[in-house]
């Protein structure tokens, strides 16, 4: 008898349509838990739609999103950080007046329980329970040289490594990373690769929206592929290229030639 897989995060038939557009059908996928998932298709497919649904910025029309087996499709954002779900943006949305370490404690908002809780780590900064655990976040991977620079003048690519560790304050069991390669150059997009074998080497489920294949290929053992707003392939990232339908999304429709 086979083992149950232990699923992290489950979609089952979910839908979303906006002033009539019908922009996801029916899309049902799992990411098991350790997971490193790719979430990809060709423009307007509908993954950064889904990313928003799963996130709780939008709502769905129809279907369950599952994390650890609760549907979280009725919850607001917050309740889902709560419950171990974070993301990061494509365009990045660190605070840029702030130093490193305290857009790091940022981060640890989704666990507070009241609004002085929520107010703590900016109003009191010798609070060195919330600073040391920050701190000690940006030396597990690396940051221990910046945290008192202010983060708008650090390079491109050390802010997006940033804004993942920020992301990990919550204590995600799932982190969703939309375009985390965008505006980085070869040699960034390898070291943030590293960065994330790393980020899911501690434990951390990913679902990555990227249209870098290489990245893609690089860190992902898994792939979902939508196309205009459905599911077209679900399975390992090593054989995606060689789907048929996956080619004929990206590249248009075989002729043979007359």
């Amino acid at each position: 008898m086979s083992a149950v897989p232990d699923i992290a995060l489950s979609l089952r038939h979910v839908s979303k349509s906006f002033f009539g557009l019908q922009v996801v059908t029916d899309v049902s996928f799992d990411v098991l838990r350790g997971q490193r998932t790719a979430l990809i298709g060709p423009n307007g497919a509908g993954k950064t739609t889904v990313f928003n649904l799963v996130s709780g910025a939008f709502g769905v029309d129809q279907g369950e999103i599952l994390l650890d087996g609760t549907n979280i499709a009725p919850l607001s954002p917050g309740k889902r950080a709560t419950m171990g779900l974070a993301r990061s943006f494509q365009n990045i949305r660190l605070m840029p007046h702030l130093s490193v370490v305290e857009n790091v404690m940022v981060g640890q908002h989704a666990r507070t329980r009241g609004l002085m809780d929520l107010l703590t780590p900016l109003w009191l900064p010798r609070n060195r329970v919330w600073r040391e655990e920050a701190e000690a976040q940006l030396r597990a991977f690396g940051l221990e040289t910046y945290p008192n620079e202010v983060t708008a003048n650090l390079p491109y690519g050390i802010r997006k490594k940033i804004e993942v560790v920020r992301a990990l304050m919550s204590h995600p069991k799932v982190l969703l990373l939309d375009e985390p390669a965008a505006g980085l150059n070869t040699r960034e997009t390898a070291e943030l690769k590293d960065f994330l074998l790393d980020v899911a080497e501690r434990g951390v489920t990913l679902l990555v929206v990227e249209h870098d294949m290489s990245l893609v290929r690089s860190l992902c053992d898994h792939t979902v592929v939508l196309n205009f707003g459905r599911k077209i392939y679900d399975g390992p990232t090593a054989e995606v290229q060689n789907d048929p339908g996956v080619l004929e999304a990206y590249l248009g429709p075989r002729h043979d030639a007359a």
